[in-house]
């Protein structure tokens, strides 16, 4: 059923997109991006781990062969690739930090042909040159003399896209012989389990939780918390189990050609949020990137897809 999965992944990137207008929040609110990664990589493994052993705890076995993959994938898939976004976002405005990010398909796809020796058509070349014209008009890099951007963000955003290519590549070869649900599940408790050690709870004071947070232009506030729970399970486990959701209706390319509408509706949720204004060459820019991704996206010769096992409910 197309007209489904259409629908799945829309939604999926919807709420990752309006996830990030509500990470700024939280980072504004004085979380550092450490914490707040923490926090969604631990929620998002608790929710996970509390569905899948009420509903297939079968799926949750896993042997030690794959604990090194896991770990890998973990901590270098999800950990990095959302602490470095966050550190972008909180540095950029969120629809630019997702411009950069989401050139990951134009470096899996220059990998898999220097790497991995793999045909690529020609339309390669045309996403490359897109892509980097589009980043130097979203970046203006005629502005003094070194663009109108944050450095720092800007190589938080790279870093993120490098990061998000890993994600993908490392997906593409666990999802052949593993449960993606379960993978999804396993590779949020490894990150959770890396941000207890990289950045431990204990100097954090969980009074901070309760602090009022404006959440509007108005005189609307909620706790912090409330942010948090929404990072960790609409932000994370919904959108992620949607879009796995959505690979057993579209092909993976497809899927992901859909999916770049989520900068396009991210800059729509933080510019009507929280008022946070591109350029017109910034949105220039940023379509013209978007159209080197989709080209990018369709680079790689076809290949079959491996059979995808039916995702758990989503959560209530």
């Amino acid at each position: 059923m197309p007209r489904l999965g259409y629908t799945l992944t829309i939604a999926a990137a919807g709420l990752f997109a309006v996830n990030g207008t509500v990470s700024t929040l939280a980072l504004q609110a004085g979380v550092p991006a450490p914490w707040l990664t923490a926090l969604r990589c631990g929620g998002a493994a608790v929710v996970l781990l509390a569905v899948l052993a009420v509903v297939a705890p079968g799926r949750l076995r896993v042997s030690w062969r794959d604990v090194p993959f896991l770990a890998a994938f973990g901590v270098v898939g999800v950990a990095l690739t959302q602490y470095l976004y966050y550190v972008a976002i909180g540095r950029l405005p969120v629809g630019i930090a997702l411009v950069f990010e989401m050139t990951a398909p134009v470096l899996i796809a220059l990998y898999v042909w220097l790497v991995r020796g793999e045909r690529v058509r020609r339309r390669l070349w045309a996403a490359l040159g897109l892509s980097l014209s589009g980043l130097a008009l979203v970046a203006e890099v005629w502005r003094g003399g070194g663009g109108s951007l944050d450095a720092g963000g800007v190589a938080a955003a790279l870093g993120a896209a490098v990061c998000l290519a890993t994600y993908y590549l490392m997906g593409e070869r666990g999802t052949s012989t593993r449960d993606p649900v379960a993978l999804t599940c396993w590779t949020f408790v490894a990150a959770a389990l890396f941000w207890a050690v990289a950045a431990p709870f204990w100097p954090f004071d969980p009074v901070v939780l309760g602090t009022s947070v404006p959440v509007s232009l108005g005189s609307l506030e909620v706790p912090l918390w409330v942010l948090v729970c929404w990072i960790a399970v609409l932000g994370a486990v919904l959108p992620f189990w949607l879009s796995l959701a959505a690979l057993r209706h579209l092909p993976p390319t497809t899927a992901g050609l859909v999916a770049t509408v989520e900068p396009v509706l991210a800059s729509g949720v933080a510019w009507l949020w929280v008022e946070q204004v591109l350029s017109g060459w910034q949105v220039l820019g940023g379509v013209v990137v978007l159209t080197g991704i989709g080209l990018a996206q369709t680079a790689r010769t076809a290949r079959r897809p491996a059979p995808v096992p039916e995702p758990a409910p989503a959560p209530a």
